[in-house]
């Protein structure tokens, strides 16, 4: 019975907001480990399952897919969020600022 990890992926380096954060992906465990190529030196595998990459709108309609498959899975919850903190340009010039000058 194949394994699946329905996860959340994180966030790219260039990406500053929250989009695109909001879809699950249902990845296979690799079933063989991956080997060098004997001519070239590149890694490999012959299990081609490994390479999918299904993505869902929602962490149940991920769920649902695999236990209408009949697959087995293991569940990555994101972090969790913490709060995320307004700040203005002029508090940099506040008065009576007890935070160090950076630039």
């Amino acid at each position: 019975m194949p394994q699946v990890l329905i996860r959340r992926p994180p966030k790219t380096a260039m990406q500053a907001g929250r989009a695109e954060t909001k879809r699950w992906v249902l990845e296979y465990a690799p079933a063989s480990p991956r080997e060098p190529d004997p001519l070239m030196g590149w890694i490999g595998g012959a299990d081609t399952q490994s390479q999918v990459g299904l993505t869902f709108p929602s962490r149940e309609a991920a769920i649902a897919y695999a236990e209408h498959g009949g697959i087995a899975y293991d569940l990555e919850l994101p972090p969790p969020r913490h709060g995320i903190r307004p700040k203005a340009y002029s508090d940099n010039f506040r008065f009576g600022r007890t935070d160090n000058w950076t630039h």
